[in-house]
């Protein structure tokens, strides 16, 4: 493994918000993890940094990366599909790219969300009507006590951006895929299409901020709310998509958590609608 002391938070987050973290650990061998977890009090495994909003400070936290495991390998072929072994470390661009090249089908419509394979099964990353479960067969996971296992999709419980995994603080090391053949790729060129000219990918943002409530969008919500362009600091709902939070420039933690409660609130009192955040929000204590 690898540890670095110190480390500038911010630098390995989307939202280039975040404070000086304890270390970064970067994993090399899935026989480091029982070590690392059985020696730290506190560890956070960070993904790519696409989806969490990390406190400020000085934080008493061992973040750990998985970058360096981004193996496919494909464990079956049969007549109908292919069963494909996907380590959590690959970005998801580099899955999509894979599938076009092996005409496997099945995640087109998630085409150009940012994160890695590991931190889209945590939350079951989704879009467009496809969440990444839907071609999922196994999960290899690490319990909290440092332990690996494999469990099969029937054996995990998962929903609308949650899952097990995340709720048990479980770390995904690899998952098993099912794909069939018959790569769309019409179909990932508009989703790509879109997420650029939807979203605004100008500014660093952490993706969607707030789950879609049953029967309605959060962006929605938020704009007949008359809440685009809400601004604290350097945090700002953007105008392009409201349900992204963007930082201009300088925003500070406390910033972006201002929007957040502020949009929150503001929905809750003018449509009696709860938001939940679909980011995950990472406080020092």
């Amino acid at each position: 493994m690898k540890v670095l002391k110190n480390v500038e938070m911010k630098e390995y987050s989307h939202m280039k918000v975040g404070g000086i973290g304890k270390e970064l650990i970067i994993i090399e061998d899935r026989k480091e993890f029982k070590e690392i977890l059985s020696t730290r009090d506190r560890v956070y495994f960070l993904g790519n940094g696409t989806n969490t909003l990390i406190d400020d400070g000085n934080l008493d936290i061992s973040f750990i990366s998985l970058k360096d495991f981004q193996n496919i390998t494909v464990e079956a072929k049969k007549d109908e599909y292919d069963l494909i072994r996907v380590e959590a470390g690959l970005d998801l661009d580099n899955l999509i790219d894979y599938m076009e090249k092996n005409d496997y089908t099945g995640l087109e419509n998630i085409a150009g969300i940012p994160g890695s394979v590991g931190g889209l099964v945590n939350m079951n990353g989704g879009a467009y009507g496809t969440e990444i479960f839907d071609c999922i067969e196994e999960v290899e996971i690490c319990d909290c006590k440092g332990e690996i296992k494999k469990l099969k999709k029937s054996e995990l419980t998962f929903k609308y951006r949650t899952t097990e995994i995340k709720e048990n603080k479980w770390i995904v090391i690899s998952a098993l895929f099912k794909f069939k053949k018959g790569f769309d790729r019409e179909c990932a060129e508009d989703k790509r299409d879109q997420r650029k000219t939807k979203h605004p990918l100008d500014y660093p943002n952490l993706g969607s901020t707030f789950k879609n409530p049953e029967g309605t969008f959060a962006a929605q919500l938020i704009s007949d709310a008359g809440l685009k362009e809400y601004r604290v600091g350097d945090a700002q709902v953007a105008f392009k998509h409201p349900n992204f939070i963007i930082n201009l420039g300088n925003a500070k933690f406390s910033d972006v958590m201002g929007v957040i409660d502020h949009v929150k609130k503001v929905v809750f009192e003018k449509f009696n609608v709860k938001l939940e955040t679909e980011i995950i929000i990472l406080k020092n204590n």
